[in-house]
């Protein structure tokens, strides 16, 4: 899991966001996304991370700066988001929820059926395509917003603290299950979290934010080979945090030198 090197697929120059309450979320943010890399975005709470994703994404629009795709922006089409919670149609089965997109798309079920069976046995829901998300835990109703948002094949994959409100042991699966995906599907990951072990385990590359406005403060490559319990438990993981958690630090006491 060296860290990539390619050409960026989008790049955020100069990026600024002011909502219309006059909050200033981010301000001369620089972020290029790579091809196949998977990166998280590390910050404070309230440092303009999720704003920058929904820029990404084409939900929200930069304030000043430029958001350049390499293939145009109609490659915008070819993203997949997971918000923080999984937002399910409670009325819908897991299957229905997955088709979702598809359905837009205007998708016939019946034809669609396959991608969403395939999908589902990615995220290890096959045996609950019929299931209801009030029968689900909270980290397999995660897995179908995953699996809704993997269905229609994205190249950019944007996750927006998919994990947060879940409890330690099924986080550390599901971080397990995405780096597995990742690898196997080779689409580029951009990953919003405010926690630093997450990141390090998860990441090629950690971009660190400062706190309100957001912008970019520092950046780590994490060039660990292998990512499971070893690495969890490993010199080489401690060092990293370290160095994540060293970085956040400045990011949080510049951020806040900027406000004052």
């Amino acid at each position: 899991m060296a860290p990539t090197s390619g050409s960026p697929i989008v790049s955020l120059r100069g990026v600024g966001k002011i909502f219309g309450t006059g909050t200033l979320a981010l301000d001369g943010l620089d972020l290029d996304l790579r091809e196949c890399e998977f990166l998280s975005l590390l910050g404070p709470s309230g440092c303009g991370k999720s704003t920058a994703l929904r820029i990404v994404a084409g939900l929200s629009e930069p304030s000043r700066g430029t958001v350049a795709w390499r293939d145009g922006a109609d490659a915008r089409r070819h993203i997949g988001f997971v918000f923080q919670e999984p937002t399910l149609m409670p009325w819908a089965t897991v299957s229905g929820n997955v088709f979702l997109p598809l359905k837009l798309a205007g998708a016939d079920k019946a034809a669609a059926t396959p991608r969403i069976m395939e999908t589902l046995s990615r995220v290890g829901l096959a045996d609950f395509a019929e299931a209801y998300p009030r029968e689900l835990s909270g980290g397999m109703r995660m897995r179908v917003s995953i699996a809704r948002a993997l269905v229609t094949a994205p190249r950019i994959l944007l996750m927006d603290e998919p994990f947060a409100a879940l409890d330690e042991i099924t986080r550390f699966k599901l971080n397990d299950d995405l780096v597995a995906l990742w690898r196997e599907l080779r689409m580029t990951v951009v990953f919003v979290t405010h926690s630093v072990f997450e990141s390090v385990y998860l990441s090629q590359r950690i971009v660190v934010m400062t706190s309100r406005p957001g912008r970019v403060s520092s950046e780590l490559a994490v060039d660990a080979p292998r990512r499971d319990a070893q690495f969890r438990t490993s010199a080489e993981y401690a060092g990293y945090c370290r160095i994540a958690s060293e970085a956040l630090g400045r990011a949080m006491s510049a951020g806040a030198g900027v406000a004052a």
